[in-house]
């Protein structure tokens, strides 16, 4: 039988759905089917994403979480339960990268370095581990973490990232080895992606420049080309696909 890149029989959180990438992944799932709960922390900020997939056909319930609270991602995890009756598909984006974590490593603030591994690390492990039962139950159990180039390679002056970026992708290794074959675990990993906090972080053109003439393809991705990568997780069409990084960075890491 041929795979098939549908997800309509499948419901599916997305942390951080509210803009970039997140929302472009939670609109991209909503397209191939399936009912999609965008997470963030602002309430206004998913509910157009909700009304957005509505309108689209779609069928969407906007949440808001806070990855680095437990008792959020519980909520979170038995309202989406409520609303679509379990829970298919954990998609971990919610992220951060502060200024205060950037640097030098003798200039890195460590409550900067413990808030980007909270968020970025603990709390998509914290998702997943709220999500098991729902993801065991599930006959299309799948947990997606969006890692980064930063989870594969080093990056200059982004240590606390690239240190939970590392963690997530060793994460979803491990945990894809103790939930087989129920459930399957991946990651993708995308370069620089043209999201609203990427371009008004890259301020400086030459600075930007200089990493568009580091990819291969030339250029930075559009958000909507990571919602690709993860309906194909999401599917049928990745059913042996576990324990697996899927880089999605323009030819960064082939560089």
């Amino acid at each position: 039988m041929q795979a098939q890149f549908d997800c309509s029989d499948r419901v599916a959180i997305v942390t951080g759905g509210s803009r970039g990438i997140g929302r472009a992944i939670a609109e991209g799932l909503a397209a191939a089917g399936a009912s999609v709960v965008p997470a963030s922390r602002t309430e206004s900020d998913v509910e157009a994403v909700v009304e957005s997939i509505r309108e689209d056909g779609g069928e969407a319930h906007a949440a808001t979480v806070d990855v680095a609270d437990r008792d959020s991602i519980d909520a979170l995890v038995s309202e989406t339960a409520d609303a679509f009756g379990g829970v298919d598909v954990v998609v971990n984006n919610a992220g951060m990268n502060p200024d205060s974590a950037l640097g030098k490593p003798e200039s890195v603030d460590p409550e900067g370095f413990d808030g980007t591994l909270e968020v970025n690390l603990q709390g998509a492990f914290a998702c997943a581990q709220a999500a098991a039962e729902h993801l065991h139950e599930s006959d299309h159990g799948s947990v997606i973490n969006v890692a980064s180039v930063g989870g594969v390679v080093g990056l200059p002056r982004q240590h606390p990232y690239v240190a939970s970026k590392h963690g997530l992708v060793g994460i979803t290794k491990s945990m894809a080895l103790d939930w087989a074959p129920e459930v399957r675990v991946n990651a993708i990993a995308p370069g620089y992606v043209a999201t609203e906090f990427i371009e008004g972080a890259m301020e400086n053109e030459k600075i930007k420049q200089s990493l568009i003439d580091r990819t291969p393809l030339d250029r930075f991705a559009d958000p909507e080309e990571l919602a690709g990568p993860a309906v194909f997780l999401a599917s049928d069409a990745a059913s042996y696909v576990t324990g697996s990084v899927l880089s999605a960075d323009g030819g960064w890491t082939a560089k």
